[in-house]
C-alpha cells in the first residue's frame, strides 16, 4: 500500500492506494497558507491517520516546480510560504517511508497513463486546463519532467498578446467576460449568447495550445483533465474545427484526444511516482 497526495492552492487530498484503488481518502482546507510552519503540520495531520503497517510510500503532486532528486518545492501556487520546502526530507524524517514529489500535472499525466483512459499508449501528453494552463509528458512509457520540473509548461509560452494560459485557461473569461469560467459555464448552460460565443472561442485557443503539442512531441495521445474540461461540451466541437488547420492531417488521423473521467487521477499519478526510480531516491536508512 502507498499514500498519494494531491497538494492545491486551496485543498489538500491524501488517499491510501492499493493497487490502484484508493480504499481511503481524506481531504482538508488548507488554512494559515501565509505560515509555513502551520501548512506543514496540516499536511501532516492529514497524512498521519494513513499511516499503517503495510504502507511502503508516499507520493505526492505540488503545484510548482520540483527539484525531483532532492525532493525540494518552489514557490508553490497559492500557498505563499512554500517558497523552498525540503518537503521529502520533512515527510521522510517524520514518517520514515519514502517520498517522492513531482509536478502535480506530470502525476495527472502519469496517472492516466498508469491506472486510466490512457493505459496501452507510450507516448502521451496530460493537458491541465484550470486556473492556470500545463501538459504533463510521457514518451516511451516515462514521464519525462525536463531538467528543472519545467516540461510541459505551455501555458507560459508567448501567444497574441500576452502569453496562451491567458487564453486556454480561467484567465480567458475574466479577461473576456469579467467571471470565472464556472459562472461562464452555468451562463452558457442557460442560454446566454455571449457565454457560449466565449466557450467557442475559448475552444479555438485551446485548439493552439494542443497545436504547440502536436508539433513538439507528436505523442498518440492527449487526454484533456481539470476543472474547465467539464464544459467540454461548450468547446470540444470549435476546438476541433480548430485543429483541422494543422499542418500534417495524417498526424490528427492517428491522434486519440480523449477528456479525464477521474478526478482522482493525480492523486493516484501521484503514489505511480514511487514506482520510478528517476522520480524516487531512497536515502540511506529508510529502507
Amino acid at each position: 500500500m502507498k499514500i498519494g497526495v494531491d497538494i492545491g492552492g486551496t485543498n489538500i487530498r491524501a488517499g491510501l492506494v492499493q493497487n490502484g484503488v484508493i480504499m481511503v481518502q481524506r481531504q482538508l482546507l488548507l488554512e494559515q497558507k501565509d505560515s509555513l510552519d502551520a501548512t506543514l503540520a496540516q499536511l501532516i495531520g492529514l497524512i498521519r491517520p494513513l499511516i499503517q503497517d503495510g504502507v511502503d510510500g508516499i507520493g505526492i503532486g505540488v503545484p510548482s516546480v520540483v527539484d525531483v532528486a532532492q525532493g525540494i518545492v518552489y514557490h508553490v501556487m497559492n500557498i505563499p510560504s512554500w517558497e523552498e520546502v525540503a518537503l521529502r526530507e520533512i515527510l521522510e524524517e517524520e514518517f520514515h517511508i519514502p517520498v517522492a514529489i513531482n509536478n502535480d500535472v506530470n502525476c495527472f499525466a502519469l496517472g492516466e497513463h498508469r491506472y486510466g483512459q490512457m493505459q496501452g499508449f507510450s507516448s502521451l501528453i496530460g493537458l491541465a486546463i484550470g486556473t492556470g494552463l500545463g501538459s504533463g509528458i510521457i514518451t516511451n512509457n516515462r514521464l519525462y519532467s525536463g531538467h528543472n520540473c519545467g516540461a510541459g509548461e505551455i501555458g507560459m509560452l508567448p501567444y497574441h498578446d500576452s502569453i496562451l494560459e491567458e487564453y486556454a485557461s480561467n484567465r480567458f473569461f475574466e479577461r473576456e467576460m469579467g467571471m470565472g469560467a464556472f459562472l461562464a459555464h452555468s451562463r452558457a448552460l442557460e442560454g446566454d449568447r455571449q457565454a457560449i460565443e466565449a466557450w467557442k472561442a475559448f475552444g479555438g485557443h485551446l485548439a493552439s495550445a494542443i497545436k504547440v503539442l502536436l508539433y513538439a512531441f507528436d505523442p498518440e495521445a492527449i487526454v484533456i483533465g481539470g476543472s474547465l474540461a467539464k464544459a467540454q461540451a461548450l468547446f470540444q466541437s470549435s476546438m476541433l474545427e480548430s485543429l483541422q488547420s494543422f499542418a500534417y492531417p495524417n498526424t490528427l488521423e492517428r491522434l486519440h484526444i480523449k477528456m479525464s473521467r477521474n478526478e482522482n487521477i493525480a492523486l493516484l499519478g501521484a503514489v505511480a511516482l514511487l514506482d520510478d526510480i528517476s522520480t524516487t531516491k531512497v536515502k540511506s536508512g529508510i529502507l
